[in-house]
């Protein structure tokens, strides 16, 4: 059994809330000590947790650390009727988001003032049907689809599209989720909502990729089809976007900043491969990143005359 010292925090836990601290004899002196020294941070009033495994998170890590939380400080006391919904939801779910802040977001059937939940909480009204509220790491949140419609309603339409995608392609109801956006006729947010349903495609892997697609379609350029496989020497290889008849692919080389990747040496060369085994057929290669998507006439006028090249 692993002892503490005096005044260190116990090993192996992470979150406390300010009463479980109390009882591991650290006074209000010592946790504010804590946190100037950076031993721990405050999340929300009355819940911290060890600054070394805040500072180790990735963000997206940090912003569902948030409202476990909540969670932890809240659902311990309470009578169990909030629900996670919106931006918090999407984050329990996985999904990706885009530009989205780190606000706690719950849906409660009774009306509540945003004083009254702290700060940094959102509280929406409503009663949530059967079949709407799901628990994920045993928090009650609302369901995929469910999601998808209170966080379109609020988001604007690139934000939209990206969560859609992605919800898409992790198996979300397309026909629910027609039927739920038809019932909503007159609501704010419906059109955005009714867009990102209509141009989705659970074929894009990654917010940038989602971005790409965006752009490609709001300059008017001819649409790629996505996820194309194509056979070389060096094996088969499977592009994000191609033109298939005018030998274009598109890569957008931005995941890094969704995923936990670091390329190494051997994926670089294996990619300097790649794209030499697409030249020898004949194949012409952009890469696209994050940067491009933010000069637009300059991406306009690089794919028009990669597209636009006679072969």
């Amino acid at each position: 059994m692993i002892k503490n010292s005096p005044g260190e925090l116990p090993a192996g836990i992470h979150l406390w809330r300010t009463s479980e601290l109390h009882e591991l004899g650290f006074n209000d002196r010592k946790i504010a000590a804590l946190l100037r020294e950076g031993g721990l941070v405050r999340l929300r009033r009355g819940c911290y947790i060890r600054g070394s495994t805040w500072a180790a998170q990735k963000p997206w890590v940090r912003s569902r650390q948030l409202i476990a939380a909540h969670a932890h400080g809240t659902l311990t006391t309470s009578a169990g009727g909030l629900v996670y919904s919106h931006n918090s939801a999407a984050r329990l779910h996985g999904l990706f988001l885009w530009n989205v802040d780190d606000r706690v977001h719950v849906t409660t059937g009774s009306t509540a003032s945003s004083k009254s939940h702290g700060f940094g909480v959102v509280p929406h009204t409503r009663t949530l049907g059967p079949g709407e509220v799901v628990f994920i790491d045993g928090m009650p949140c609302t369901s995929l689809e469910r999601t998808i419609v209170d966080c379109c309603l609020m988001f604007n339409y690139k934000q939209s599209l990206v969560l859609t995608d992605h919800a898409l392609r992790m198996g979300a109801d397309a026909r629910r989720l027609q039927e739920m956006c038809a019932s909503l006729t007159g609501r704010n947010g419906v059109l955005t909502l009714r867009r990102a349903l209509a141009y989705a495609d659970a074929r894009s892997e990654s917010p940038g990729e989602t971005l790409t697609r965006e752009l490609l379609q709001r300059l008017r350029i001819e649409l790629p089809e996505l996820q194309v496989e194509v056979a070389s020497t060096e094996g088969r290889h499977r592009l994000d976007f191609a033109w298939r008849k005018k030998k274009v692919a598109m890569e957008f080389d931005g995941k890094v900043k969704y995923f936990d990747y670091a390329p190494t040496a051997e994926v670089i060369y294996q990619e300097r491969q790649r794209e030499k085994a697409l030249t020898e057929l004949g194949w012409r290669s952009l890469r696209i990143k994050w940067q491009d998507l933010h000069r637009e006439q300059e991406f306009k006028m690089r794919v028009l005359r990669a597209l636009q090249e006679k072969r």
